[in-house]
């Protein structure tokens, strides 16, 4: 722990949004084969969000981050970065940033969208402290939003119930401090797995969205392995042990994944945030999700120590280490 004041990012607000469309196991057993009994017992899943017509990754950013602004009673205008995480972008271009902005209603800010799949949120994360931290600004709306409804193959049952749609924000302020806001982050890739969790279209190769494509088996494995490494690696990075960890907010793919990290490093499972069974896997907004569940129900406090962790395609993987 450091003793001397610098400036660091630290979370002023947190908001959420989900669609009100929400499909339990037993609705999608009427329209794949499958049933709640097996999705619960291989994912711990048992109902998930599902966007409408009309709705789309930049309204849920936007709900999201109009969430946190208000839990920070900060206005929009003051916001000088606006940096989202999404796989599912409402056009291929412009960035669904810039989309936020707009219907936030701030004429000019740096925004712009980040590609990291489940990692996206630790990605625009890590982005967005080292940007506040050089003094590009004082404030920073960071979100992650999908819509990943629209690239499921709703005839493959392995992976359709897995995934729901959502957003999270969280936003930050540039404050100085010794012991609070993000504390240390960490990221990593291998493109060498491509071909074990990944979507089979795209704008340079097929000219289509294409729909999301998994190896469950070996993404499991991986990702139990990466999850625990690179959470001992930010540990020891901001100068802290895992017993000292208050909460792990980590991404929400797999309760047994999030069983079998906990168990590696160590960690009592009741320290471990879990939405996957009500939102399932909501890639780049799980994070921000769980996190703005378990603030908003109290069992995150203020100068708790928090881990964010997740795993995405690519293969991607990161943490952070957050003083609440």
């Amino acid at each position: 722990m450091t003793t001397d004041l610098i400036r660091r990012s630290v979370i002023a607000g947190t908001g959420s949004a989900l669609p009100p469309r929400r499909v339990t196991n037993a609705e999608l057993a009427e329209r794949v084969d499958t049933t709640h009994e097996w999705i619960v017992e291989r994912t711990g899943i048992e109902a998930r969000h599902i966007a409408a017509d009309g709705e789309t990754t930049a309204t849920l950013a936007t709900e999201a981050a109009r969430k946190a602004l208000a839990d920070a009673g900060v206005e929009a205008q003051q916001v000088g970065l606006i940096v989202l995480a999404t796989a599912t972008p409402d056009q291929t271009f412009p960035a669904s940033a810039t989309r936020v902005q707009t219907m936030l209603g701030i004429n000019d800010c740096i925004a712009f969208d980040v590609a990291a799949v489940c990692t996206g949120f630790l990605y625009a994360l890590s982005v967005a402290d080292n940007m506040i931290k050089g003094g590009m600004a004082d404030y920073a709306l960071v979100i992650g939003s999908e819509t990943f409804s629209r690239i499921l193959d709703w005839e493959d049952r392995t992976t359709c119930v897995l995934f729901g749609d959502g957003a999270g924000a969280i936003l930050l302020k540039a404050e100085q401090t010794r012991d609070q806001g993000v504390l240390a982050t960490r990221l990593h890739a291998d493109g060498r797995h491509n071909d074990l969790l990944y979507v089979d279209g795209g704008v340079s190769t097929t000219g289509t969205v294409g729909k999301l494509r998994m190896k469950g088996k070996e993404v499991f494995r991986h990702a139990v392995v990466n999850l625990a490494d690179v959470l001992n690696e930010v540990l020891v990075a901001s100068g802290h042990e895992a017993s000292e960890v208050d909460w792990v907010v980590p991404h929400q793919a797999n309760k047994r994944i999030l069983d079998a990290t906990a168990k590696k490093l160590g960690l009592a499972p009741e320290r471990v945030i879990v939405t996957v069974d009500q939102h399932a896997n909501t890639s780049a907004a799980s994070v921000p999700l769980a996190l703005d569940t378990a603030i908003r129900d109290g069992r995150i406090k203020r100068g708790d120590l928090l881990v964010l962790e997740a795993m995405g395609g690519g293969f991607t993987w990161g943490a952070a280490a957050v003083r609440y």
